[in-house]
């Protein structure tokens, strides 16, 4: 029999919000594939879990992929991670997913934090529909055309964007959307976070004046 690929939901950003279920299932894991073992390791060791880990990211995912599913199909399991939140969302987790599906190894949710859905529900915004588009492109007339597209969307908009882009990304919201009401939420759960319901101008002109850090979630 084959063993059991575990989506292991992580903290994403306050290390207390993990689930029991969780950390038991990190514990007693064959092995952890983490996409970053280094921050992956900082949450292992504040709960004394010693597991095994590999990498599992973007650059070495077929390869990488190939190996964890020779483990499964022997029988071991893995608990799959990502750097925050919930493994397969806007990360490579998909692929390793979607792989044991289609080999016939069971996979099971191991639930908890999502930042998604954290940033949603104290946004204000309408949360009985809603569409998540993820990262838009980084090429500038892709990303507007992106936002075109899902300018005539009558549910609830996330999109998660860098601290490097999201200037960039409310400007072009600004020009496509007009001065529309965005909630843009900084380093969720963190020590410093922050969220802001305002006009996307307002929000333009307060993130050029203090350049922002950390990872964002923009709601329209």
């Amino acid at each position: 029999m084959p063993g059991t690929l575990y989506v292991v939901s992580t903290p994403i950003g306050n290390l207390a919000d993990i689930t029991l279920r969780a950390i038991e299932t990190l514990k007693t894991a064959d092995l952890i594939a983490a996409e970053d073992t280094r921050h992956t390791n900082i949450l292992l060791e504040k709960y004394g879990i010693k597991t095994h880990m590999t990498s599992y990211f973007e650059y070495n995912k077929i390869q990488k992929g190939d190996y964890l599913l020779k483990l499964l199909n022997e029988g071991k399991s893995v608990a799959l991670v990502s750097d925050a939140g919930t493994p397969g969302i806007s990360d490579p987790g998909y692929n390793i997913i979607r792989l044991c599906i289609d080999n016939g190894v069971p996979v099971v949710p191991i639930p908890g934090p999502s930042g998604i859905i954290a940033a949603l529900t104290i946004s204000g915004k309408p949360t009985n529909e809603f569409t998540f588009a993820g990262f838009l492109s980084p090429k500038p007339i892709k990303r507007k055309n992106q936002l075109r597209k899902l300018h005539d969307e009558k549910r609830t908009i996330i999109l998660y964007e860098s601290v490097h882009r999201i200037e960039k990304l409310l400007g072009d919201i600004l020009e496509v959307y007009g001065d529309t009401e965005v909630v843009v939420a900084r380093e969720v759960t963190k020590k410093f976070e922050e969220i802001r319901r305002e006009k996307v101008s307002l929000s333009l002109e307060h993130f050029k004046a203090h350049k922002p850090k950390g990872e964002f979630i923009v709601i329209i």
